[in-house]
């Protein structure tokens, strides 16, 4: 629906921009439609936001606006992606909400933000201000998990009670979910559409340049938020957990996967006569591993990337469901290994990833995550594999760039 039919959007855009002008490019960025009936005003990671236009009439342009920024901000900072690093689910996504909602309110809150209701702040989360969502999300998983001294049980009163208290407190605000842009759990209509990655990350980078420009000038940005522009702009980033988090997720998306299968019969047959009833069936991910073995790699820098990938299978409890295929232009028959140590590389010639990726993708049973270790010297396919998510390993540190269709991480060994 047109952005038209939301009441005082446009006010609401020009109080944002004029109250916070480093933000303005994510503001006016992020797609915004109409959610009759929604209840609240969310995000997806496509950066389109859905307003029950029932809800955004009730509120001021201050307060829409703030609304609108709190929003750009989850996406700023990569909320949803984050979430699924952190193994986020549908059960903790409230918690993880509140959690990324303290990292953004503590910033912007005291710079001008006019939330709607009572905005969640760190010290409601019994925290310090400062700290980033995850820090948030450990602290709240573990009042959870941990019951106050003197009480019996998994969750005790006081617990309880604080946590009764936060939702008390979204709830009074009117727009309790903030959608999948926060917590990386898909909702229903996110679909195709909205913003590709590289828009995306070209907004981010834009924004990140304003906070620099804005913050040269003492005063005129949150704290917080300049340090994220500045990782933005020069990232030092940990590419085990980077690795690691992507693995969690493919890996989850086929986990938490659960269909009918006639392969084994159901329990209740014996009550149903002649009639065969399939059996709920929950598929343990199979994983490929796809091993440069091209002239340009050396046999040291690959064999360090096998054994750090063998580590984080072995985290996530995959070590067993493992086959790797070493492919220069060829490539060699798939070996399913428990180890590093029992991969056999052959190769040496040219390179074609390509051909590695639609072998992984033919393999029986289809593997749910290939994992290709590459120096990025290589042609790539102009379409993504089907049935298999792709997650690129870039070994050294001037690797060319993945396509986009593949989640890439810059791998560099010590």
């Amino acid at each position: 629906m047109a952005e038209g039919r939301i009441e005082g959007l446009a006010a609401a855009r020009l109080w944002a921009a004029t109250r916070f002008p480093y933000l303005a490019t994510g503001v006016f960025g992020a797609e915004v439609i109409t959610d009759p009936g929604s209840g609240t005003v969310s995000v997806d990671e496509h950066w389109r936001m859905r307003a029950d236009p029932e809800l955004a009439a009730q509120w001021t342009p201050a307060q829409l606006g703030s609304v609108l920024v709190h929003h750009v901000c989850h996406l700023l900072r990569t909320h949803g992606e984050r979430a699924q690093g952190a193994g986020v689910g549908p059960e903790e996504s409230p918690t993880w909400i509140r959690a990324a909602d303290a990292e953004i309110n503590d910033d912007l809150v005291p710079a001008g933000l006019d939330l709607p209701g009572t905005p969640v702040l760190p010290h409601d989360l019994g925290s310090t201000d400062g700290l980033l969502a995850e820090q948030y999300f450990e602290g709240l998983r573990s009042l959870r998990r941990t019951p106050p001294p003197g009480t019996s049980g998994w969750r005790g009163g006081e617990t309880t009670d604080r946590s009764a208290q936060i939702e008390k407190k979204e709830t009074a605000g009117g727009w309790l979910d903030c959608g999948s842009g926060a917590d990386g759990v898909p909702r229903a209509g996110d679909g195709p559409g909205g913003r590709p990655a590289w828009q995306a990350e070209l907004l981010r980078r834009q924004v990140a340049q304003d906070v620099i420009a804005h913050g040269k000038r003492a005063g005129t940005v949150p704290a917080g938020l300049l340090r994220w522009a500045e990782a933005m702009l020069s990232p030092k980033v940990d590419w085990r957990k980077l690795l690691a988090a992507e693995l969690r997720r493919a890996v989850a998306e086929v986990s938490g996967a659960v269909d009918y299968s006639y392969r084994r019969p159901s329990r209740r047959s014996s009550v149903a006569g002649d009639v065969v009833l399939p059996a709920l069936r929950r598929p343990v991910p199979e994983v490929a591993v796809v091993c440069d073995t091209s002239g340009s790699m050396t046999d040291d820098l690959l064999a360090a990337a096998l054994a750090e990938v063998e580590g984080l299978l072995r985290a996530v409890g995959l070590a067993r469901q493992v086959r790797v295929l070493a492919c220069d232009t060829a490539v060699a028959q798939a070996q399913r290994v428990s180890s590093a140590r029992q991969v056999q590389l052959v190769g040496g010639g040219g390179t074609d990833m390509g051909a590695g990726i639609a072998a992984a993708a033919a393999l029986r049973p289809r593997p749910a995550v290939t994992v290709v270790l590459t120096d990025g010297y290589t042609p790539w396919p102009a379409q993504p594999p089907k049935g298999t998510r792709v997650v690129v390993g870039l070994l050294g540190p001037r690797a060319p760039d993945a396509p986009e269709w593949a989640r890439a991480v810059r791998v560099e060994l010590d």
